[in-house]
């Protein structure tokens, strides 16, 4: 299998079909089943890996008259051979317009036959025919001045033509030039040097699940004010049948705590915790192989070296997200500087990682500790029968003062309660304490007072007693049972802790 897949590559997964019904040719006796190559369908993105959405507008009818309305930005959007296109075009119509503007003037006045007269003044010298009328135009649209031809004082209609070249030409430079500086200073080539991992990772890290990608910076400036945001992809339907496509959901890669602000000096790995608000509260390594979802990563920040706001897109299909992997490190402290080793940037390494959700392993731990469930259900007793308390403190104060009488006292009902509560509470109580000293609270007559002296006394006859189980000549040593085990001597204490121990 691993020489199928050198050969044809990764694209092509191996599957195991048999002879009867497709029209193979039967298997030899001892031969194993035939494999043949099918490839892999593809997966259809929303975002490429390039930042580029897959998006195509159609059937816009009325509304395509919108893009005219805002020109400007229009050709902005446009593709460069577009915009070279408009360009070139724009500045050739323009010129050719006014070149024949200024023939139509010369052609109207009778210059063009009576140029080479001695005495006649024409509208503009020496200009004969359309080139001669062209280059006239040029040379006063660029300002050259050759000094050859010019207008003259004679001809009103061409200093009135003049003032609106120089107008329109100001205009028409105005916007072509804008255009093309406004695309070419666009920081979208700056997103180039923004790198993202290839693959998105989930294993632990300090305790918790994560989902794990890296980000990066080639360059040496800077990305002020940069910032993350995560987007999840994802088809649902909902309770009432409504079908969403794509719906997206938000993945919280730091917000509540100021991580998603980046200081993008060196690489960095991006952790999205998966908890019970996290839309992967349910993803385990099972699920994922037939779940279909996309993560759409937006890395924003303002160039450091222009002051334009940059942004890089990238995403990960559920094909991309590996789980049980961690990124290698890729800083080393060098003699004076820190080294960015940018041929592991995209490398993984197993880890291990439990393969279930989040969900289930909160299941897990609940049905293995089944003390939480009691705790539990015996604070929120306490806090109804308090509740109570207090409804039965409004109900006794609303009651008439005759029956208030025939209940001979006013608070009686609430004593009784408290009475009933403080004897539960203390029956929880004794449930905790171990089973000697159960019964010995639970005899009847046993107050308190007498509980605290019996577990102190039951504490302290450990020690009378090995005090009295030693030899005679060593209690005379130690001064009875009475005394004190600080006063016996070395080895005896020893013995007597590790006695206890």
């Amino acid at each position: 299998m691993s020489a199928l897949r050198r050969k044809f590559g990764d694209d092509y997964q191996v599957v195991t079909t048999s002879s009867s019904g497709s029209g193979l040719q039967p298997q030899g006796p001892g031969q194993g089943p035939q494999q043949q190559l099918v490839p892999k369908k593809k997966r259809q993105r929303f975002v490429d890996k390039n930042g580029r959405c897959n998006v195509q507008h159609g059937n816009l009818g009325s509304e395509t008259s919108r893009y005219l309305s805002d020109l400007f930005t229009t050709l902005v959007d446009l593709k460069w051979r577009w915009n070279l296109f408009i360009f070139i075009l724009t500045y050739t119509v323009a010129w050719l317009f006014m070149a024949s503007m200024w023939w139509v003037i010369a052609y109207t006045r009778g210059d063009l036959n009576k140029a080479h007269v001695g005495n006649y003044t024409p509208c503009v010298a020496n200009v004969y025919n359309f080139p001669s009328a062209f280059l006239f135009f040029i040379e006063t649209e660029a300002t050259i001045g050759y000094g050859y031809r010019y207008i003259t004082d004679k001809c009103p209609e061409g200093i009135i033509l003049f003032l609106f070249q120089s107008i329109l030409g100001s205009i028409v430079d105005a916007f072509l030039i804008g255009c093309m500086f406004i695309k070419m200073s666009q920081p979208k080539k700056r997103a180039e040097t923004l790198m993202f991992s290839e693959h998105a990772v989930i294993s632990m890290r300090d305790g918790k699940l994560t989902l794990m990608f890296r980000v990066g910076n080639l360059r040496n400036s800077h990305m002020v004010s940069a910032q993350i945001r995560c987007k999840l992809l994802k088809s649902r339907q909902t309770p009432e049948g409504e079908f969403l496509p794509l719906d997206q959901l938000e993945l919280d890669v730091g917000f509540s705590t100021g991580a998603d602000q980046l200081f993008l000096v060196s690489p960095l790995t991006i952790c999205h915790v998966i908890d019970a608000k996290s839309p992967f509260y349910d993803l385990s390594q099972r699920s994922m192989q037939t779940e279909q979802f996309e993560v759409v990563v937006i890395l924003e920040g303002i160039v450091e070296t222009t002051g334009m706001t940059c942004q890089a897109r990238t995403s990960y299909t559920e094909d991309e997200v590996l789980w049980g992997h961690r990124f290698f490190p890729v800083i080393s402290l060098e003699e004076g500087f820190f080294k960015v080793d940018y041929s592991q940037f995209h490398a993984t390494f197993e880890v291990p990682t439990p393969p279930y959700s989040v969900k289930e392993q909160e299941e897990m731990l609940l049905m293995s500790s089944p003390l939480i469930a009691p705790a539990i259900t015996n604070s929120k007793e306490r806090h109804n029968s308090v509740e109570c308390l207090d409804g039965l403190d409004d109900i006794s104060t609303k009651l008439p003062s005759k029956l208030q009488k025939i209940t001979g006292r006013e608070d009686f009902p609430k004593k009784l309660l408290r009475m009933s509560s403080t004897t539960s509470e203390k029956a929880y109580s004794l449930g905790d304490l171990p089973m000697k000293l159960q019964r010995i609270s639970s005899v009847p007559g046993n107050s308190e007072e007498k509980l605290v002296s019996k577990t102190t006394k039951m504490l302290s006859d450990p020690m009378s007693q090995s005090v009295a189980d030693l030899p005679p000549k060593l209690q005379k040593m130690a001064g009875g049972p009475a005394r004190m085990e600080g006063n016996l001597p070395a080895k005896l204490r020893k013995m007597n802790s590790d006695r206890f121990t």
